[in-house]
């Protein structure tokens, strides 16, 4: 293996320090008690504490410390005077207020020693009961013994990472995780919790550091004839294969990132198609207004739907009409942007309005989809079809789906719930299409700070190859800046300026 030059060798050093804080403690922390046995020390150490479970009332509540001083918050609020507890083992006990030896209440504490904890620091949990009057006294207490201060948003995880528990992907695979509202969100972020992601991105960072590696060893030796043959051309094909993976990765259609956000879904038509209708069968509740004046809505109307496992955020529009209201044309001015920005449109037509033969009505909706909405992803959702006679409506329903030109053509009454069960399957189809199965296939890019990086990290590349046969030095700083740019994305290089925006997500105590 080629040793890499001085001028390369900060990128093995991980940009990150020991947290510091300058905030005044709340007031009920009151430094002037004391603890016995409790080291002097201790006083002005780092060790933090906060609720880990959720807020409100509920049967057990978890209060986390971890720090240098958890031992002694152990001994002092749970009465160990000798030995400390067998650890990762729990043991009922009466949790104390260390001031006046006051029962708080009754429940497991259970020790976590360095470094086999979740912060990879001594760590503590006490497992209380929930109610509000107890875990204030317990929170109360904890900032009474020397050393302990309350942690800031993040701050557990945060530390994680510092210790090499968790890679900076892993904790964002965390965050998502704690915020995932629904199962295909929730796959995806344990899959990149457990570090898939963060495994493919130091893979393709190691190859780079050795191409760099054999670069850079190429420009101090090669006149010395101490670099065998042929070291440059292995160097080329490497950069070549993994510019190629990375652009793949890149060409991922959001799929990871919309999985993550939320599939945006918008309703659009004309006046009085019924969208405001579909609007409230979808999400089963009047989130929207009916009526039979045109123009009844004039803002966009949001609701969020788990739709089988996916997670989607519904928005009902103004009708696209002409309009002298001022107030009305505002309204289809936000449609029309809402439509634009939308992954996909259900585009709402009165089945009363079709022309009775297929022909005519294909032609119909195929003019109605090009100068109304000119979009390329969107279903075709023809409701009121209770309207249409029977014949007419079977006669619709089974030749407007072979038709060309024309999306997805779906037949529906949201007066009777005629055609809706089949509508909801091509719909959640569609959905799941945009999203992908977060189980299957290569993990897929899920924050908008990975894709930039990581395009970037092309760009860089692509430099190493057009600047290769004329300015070496100029091509290994390609090189260089994309081993950086993946680097940002695990937390192993320049990862300090990015760690804010990423912890200020979490919630206190986790």
């Amino acid at each position: 293996m080629l040793p890499l030059r001085s001028v390369c060798g900060g990128i093995w050093r991980a940009a990150v320090h020991t947290v510091r804080t300058s905030r005044g403690a709340p007031p009920y922390r009151l430094l002037s008690s004391t603890c016995d046995g409790a080291p002097a020390a201790l006083a002005d150490a780092d060790t933090i504490f906060a609720l880990s479970s959720g807020h409100g009332r509920c049967g057990v509540a978890v209060v986390r410390v971890s720090g240098p001083a958890s031992a002694t918050a152990l001994r002092c609020m749970a009465g160990f005077t000798q030995r400390l507890p067998p650890p990762r083992t729990a043991l009922l006990r009466s949790i104390t207020d260390p001031r006046s030896t006051e029962v708080l209440d009754r429940g497991l504490v259970l020790w976590f020693p360095a470094p086999r904890s979740f912060s990879g620091e001594d760590s503590v949990e006490f497992h209380i009961h929930g109610g509000p009057a107890v875990i204030t006294a317990v929170l109360q207490a904890l900032g009474s013994v020397p050393g302990l201060r309350p942690a800031e948003a993040g701050e557990f995880t945060r530390r994680a990472f510092q210790a090499g528990k968790l890679g900076l992907t892993e904790v964002e695979g965390l965050g998502d995780l704690i915020h995932a509202e629904t199962e295909a969100q929730r796959r995806q972020a344990l899959r990149q919790m457990s570090g898939e992601l963060g495994r493919l991105y130091q893979d393709w960072s190691d190859r780079l550091k050795r191409c760099l590696a054999h670069v850079e060893a190429f420009i101090d030796f090669s006149e010395d004839e101490l670099i065998e043959d042929g070291v440059l051309n292995r160097v080329d094909v490497s950069v070549r294969d993994l510019q190629a993976e990375i652009e793949r990765h890149l060409k991922d259609e959001r799929r990871g990132e919309r999985l993550r956000g939320g599939v945006q879904v918008v309703i659009a038509g004309a006046t009085n198609a019924g969208k405001s209708s579909l609007l409230n069968k979808l999400c089963q509740r009047p989130a929207a207004i009916v009526s039979p004046i045109a123009g009844t809505t004039r803002d966009v109307v949001e609701t969020a739907l788990d739709l089988g496992g996916f997670p989607v955020l519904l928005s009902d529009t103004a009708g696209l009409r002409d309009s002298s209201d001022l107030v009305e044309r505002e309204g289809v001015r936000r449609a029309l942007e809402r439509v634009e920005q939308a992954d996909l449109t259900l585009v709402v037509v009165d089945s009363a309005h079709l022309p009775s033969e297929v022909d005519r009505a294909a032609a119909f909706l195929r003019e109605h989809l090009s100068s109304v909405i000119r979009i390329s992803r969107c279903l075709l959702v023809l409701n009121k079809a209770d309207l249409l006679p029977e014949k007419q409506r079977q006669k619709l329903d089974m030749e407007l789906r072979g038709v060309s030109g024309l999306p997805a053509v779906c037949l529906i009454s949201c007066q009777t719930n005629e055609g809706l069960k089949d509508f909801l399957t091509v719909l959640h189809s569609s959905v799941k299409t945009l999203c992908g199965d977060p189980l299957f296939g290569a993990p897929t890019l899920t924050q908008a700070r990975h894709r930039a990086h990581l395009q970037r990290c092309a760009a860089a590349l692509a430099q190493y190859q057009r600047y290769r046969d004329t300015d070496l030095a100029l091509a290994a700083e390609g090189v260089r800046v994309a081993v950086t740019s993946l680097g940002r994305i695990t937390g192993r290089v320049g990862a300090e300026e990015i760690l804010d925006i990423i912890f200020k997500d979490f919630c206190i105590g986790k």
